[in-house]
């Protein structure tokens, strides 16, 4: 039940964050509207896939070190998919090279800075709901 409700909150905290910079940058509901369902729903869906293969190449690391290293190509990876995804989006939608580089560089920075926390709540609530976290 946790679980769902994390994906849930997932996608409308990648939804929220992707209206709010397309209606900054464009003014737009239209605009905002077409980002909260295109930009978030391609990264939901991709995610799990790189999540995936990065996890088989971090069990084959044979040291810490290189575990550490892999962890940080993950996440540049992860930031390079969202700058990709988003620029793609806001460019399809507006036909602007500059409206669909700052969407590369704002959402993602957003995403990569604001999920981790998203994602310590709900991780911690889960340990909570299963009683394997103690109220402090």
């Amino acid at each position: 039940m946790v679980t769902a409700a994390k994906r849930t909150s997932q996608v409308l905290t990648h939804m929220g964050i992707a209206f709010a910079i397309a209606y900054a940058m464009t003014g737009s509901l239209v605009f905002g509207g077409l980002a909260i369902v295109i930009e978030p729903l391609i990264n939901v869906l991709l995610l799990p896939l790189h999540e995936k293969a990065w996890t088989a190449l971090r069990r084959r690391s044979p040291s810490e070190r290189a575990r550490y290293l892999v962890i940080a190509g993950e996440k540049l990876s992860q930031t390079a998919m969202h700058m990709v995804v988003a620029f793609s989006v806001m460019y399809a939608a507006t036909g602007s090279l500059a409206f669909g580089g700052m969407a590369a560089v704002l959402e993602p920075v957003c995403n990569v800075l604001l999920l981790p926390v998203h994602d310590r709540f709900w991780n911690r609530l889960e340990l909570r709901v299963n009683g394997k976290l103690q109220m402090a």
